[in-house]
């Protein structure tokens, strides 16, 4: 994880004219109130502001707000195509089974039936297997737990998003 002090990248996104910064915030987060919320809080001294701010946005989220961050992901199984951020996130499916790939597609499909959204979980770093037994083990919450763990795994992911966002070296 990148240090307290500002870095490159975080130097070059507050210097972004703010259409770009919002552009750059919708890539790591659909929901178009938790980007206008850290656009209004730039410029960032650190990395860490930044992360802080996303978390409290996320704190903030209506549901609407969270249903739209949550229509940015793919089903877990199913990275967007063209999308590397996706694929890279998801990477823990990528070498699954055929019949473990088949399962969690079941498991998605029942999750959404149940819930009305994808099954969202922030994937980095875990095995198909892990993400499987997850989405088991949630499938049984209430729409209102399962609404809370939803936001949480959102903000572990906007933080991963950004950090790979600040880390950037410059293009030049």
């Amino acid at each position: 994880m990148i240090s307290s002090s500002s870095t490159p990248g975080l130097t070059r996104f507050n210097a972004l004219e703010e259409h770009a910064a919002a552009g750059a915030l919708h890539e790591a987060c659909a929901s178009v109130e938790w980007g206008r919320r850290l656009l209004a809080r730039r410029p960032y001294a650190t990395a860490d502001d930044l992360f802080r701010a996303s978390d409290a946005a996320m704190a903030e989220l209506t549901t609407a707000d969270l249903e739209e961050a949550m229509a940015g992901h793919p089903p877990i199984g199913r990275p967007k195509p063209g999308d590397p951020a996706s694929a890279r996130e998801q990477r823990g499916m990528a070498g699954a089974s055929e019949e473990l790939k088949a399962e969690m597609l079941e498991l998605n499909l029942a999750y959404q039936d149940r819930f009305g959204h994808v099954f969202l979980i922030c994937a980095t770093g875990r095995t198909g297997e892990q993400m499987r037994d997850a989405i088991k083990e949630r499938i049984g919450n209430s729409p209102e737990r399962e609404r809370e763990i939803v936001r949480t795994e959102l903000g572990k992911i906007n933080r991963i998003r950004l950090a790979r966002l600040v880390e950037q070296e410059d293009d030049d």
